[in-house]
């Protein structure tokens, strides 16, 4: 049973509780960075560095932290990773530090860390609380690679700047801009949620126990008894 509970731990992010299409959390970089799959990829990165190392160390101090200032606290713990990852960045890859611009700091505010060292570092174990941020981060760096992919395929025609369709097509340059990031954003949660919905209480809606005048029926047999 326990082992189950790790591993639902570090497999909700992926889909059942996915940061963004579920939880609907940081869709500001979400919508910012996916314009390609290597910009996706590299603040996906960068955002589960953070999100794994300050879940450790806000789960190490919960108990010391007052609750009365545990927000600066957590805000002053991811600040200081975020300040790491970004020298980290502009040290080995400087192309995708001016690529991400003022989103790679911004990481410092960005809901999902701080919603997690909130709802759940806060109140479990170190190890818990690593499982947690592996989860979350694989899931957010999987939903910005998605979305960079269809983006960038269907606004540039390449591929992690390898010629895809662009040989066949030309790009639309509006799937880059961000009307088509809001496009790809609705495409992909409709889907996720589709295919996560519980089927059986959508059926079990259309009979007489989820209409809205079954009180009104006659016999159950349909809705057309004349209310007097």
């Amino acid at each position: 049973m326990e082992n189950k509970s790790k591993l639902s731990i570090l497999t909700n992010g992926l889909i059942k509780e996915n940061p963004v299409l579920v939880l609907v959390l940081g869709t500001c970089p979400t919508l910012a960075t996916s314009t390609s799959v290597v910009n996706g990829f590299g603040m996906g990165v960068s955002a589960t560095a953070v999100l794994i190392c300050s879940n450790i160390v806000i789960s190490i101090l919960r108990k010391i932290i007052p609750d009365s200032v545990r927000i600066p606290c957590y805000i002053t713990v991811i600040a200081g990773f975020v300040t790491i990852v970004q020298l980290v960045v502009k040290a080995f890859a400087p192309a995708l530090d001016k690529s991400l611009g003022l989103y790679l700091p911004l990481i410092v505010v960005n809901c999902i860390i701080l919603g997690r060292a909130e709802m759940f570092a806060n109140k479990n174990s170190v190890f818990d609380s690593l499982l947690d941020g592996v989860g979350m981060g694989i899931g957010f760096t999987a939903t910005l690679v998605v979305m960079g992919s269809i983006r960038e395929l269907t606004g540039a025609g390449t591929w992690c700047g390898i010629p895809v369709l662009s040989r066949i097509m030309p790009g639309m340059s509006i799937m880059t801009l961000v009307p088509g990031g809001f496009a790809v954003y609705a495409i992909v949660m409709a889907f996720v949620h589709y295919i996560t919905e519980d089927k059986s209480k959508i059926k079990d809606s259309f009979g007489c126990d989820g209409c809205a005048s079954a009180d009104d029926c006659v016999d159950g047999s349909g809705c057309s008894k004349e209310v007097a």
